[in-house]
């Protein structure tokens, strides 16, 4: 009986050491989970201090490419050096920005959802890893699964405002962001200032408003106006081209544009009304006048055109 009794002894301590071992499925589980909340810890630090993640080659194949993962990243992938020439990228960088401020200050915040942007210069490999040639560009990385054409946001046709941005962003994660601007005064300061002056410049001549009849002075402003709608200025106050960019390669300064998809900078039409001498008709000056000059920039815009498409005139 004795013995009986140690056999059963020795058999239960043998049971309880081997099942107090753990196997090695349950080891690469710990592993993978103390991998994962380094992740996310890590994570959660960098966010503290700013909405986006910076990131380069090494980072985005740790955090984002890399398992064990079980939160959703929106990447930025951009170009925001100066020597690039990206004034899209400027923008799109200033809406997503807003939209993850908002993620980070909403109640909904969680370790859910990251945003992180690589700059071009900082992450080339990663340009390569995704044959992307363009920039900017937002792309999701889900928490499962592989990525999906749905996952690459589509600029061309939704734009790059936060509101869109955060609505791609409901769609691919189930994350609804409100989004948040902060307010911006400039504008109104700006209004409030111009309507001051108006109002103080009426006032100083409040006896004497026959200018304000004067048609003279309402045409030359109705002109100034169409003038900067079409001479292409708004064009370059939204989109902020360079007045003379230089090539990243040979360093050559270039006054014209080698495409049809950019502007460097506009001709404008000067009209004369002075005395031409020309003919001595008083009747014939001007028009004359008006007639060379358009022929003249006409000509002018023709051979600018022909310099940038040699297979001009098209026949």
């Amino acid at each position: 009986k004795m013995a009986n009794i140690k056999v059963l002894l020795s058999l239960t301590v043998v049971a309880l050491l081997y099942l107090s071992i753990p196997s090695d499925g349950a080891k690469k589980k710990e592993k993978k989970e103390a991998q994962l909340n380094n992740k996310i810890k890590q994570l959660l630090e960098w966010n503290m201090r700013r909405s986006i993640v910076r990131m380069n080659g090494e980072k985005f194949k740790t955090y984002v490419k890399s398992a064990p993962r079980n939160y959703s990243v929106i990447v930025m992938l951009t170009a925001l050096a100066p020597q690039r020439q990206c004034s899209i990228c400027r923008v799109a960088n200033d809406e997503y920005k807003v939209v993850a401020d908002s993620w980070r200050t909403s109640q909904m915040y969680s370790s859910k959802l990251f945003f992180a942007v690589v700059d071009f210069d900082e992450g080339q490999d990663v340009f390569a890893t995704l044959k992307l040639q363009s920039a900017p560009t937002f792309i999701h990385f889900p928490a499962r699964g592989s990525r999906k054409k749905a996952d690459t946001f589509d600029i061309q046709r939704h734009g790059v405002s936060a509101e869109a941005i955060a609505k791609w962003i409901g769609e691919r994660t189930d994350i609804h962001i409100h989004v948040f601007r902060p307010p911006n005064y400039a504008g109104t300061l700006a209004l409030g200032f111009l309507l001051t002056l108006i109002g103080s410049l009426l006032y100083m001549r409040r006896k004497n408003l026959e200018f304000l009849y004067n048609k003279s002075y309402w045409a030359i402003a109705a002109l100034f106006i169409v003038y900067c709608m079409t001479s292409g200025q708004m064009w370059n106050h939204i989109r902020g081209p360079p007045y003379a960019p230089r090539n990243p390669q040979t360093g050559e300064i270039s006054y014209f544009h080698g495409g049809s998809q950019d502007v460097i900078f506009f001709f404008g039409v000067l009209i004369l009304n002075e005395k031409v001498p020309v003919t001595d008709d008083p009747r014939k000056k001007q028009p004359m006048a008006g007639l060379g000059i358009v022929i003249f920039f006409f000509s002018l815009l023709l051979s600018v055109f022909r310099s940038k498409y040699h297979g001009y005139p098209y026949r």
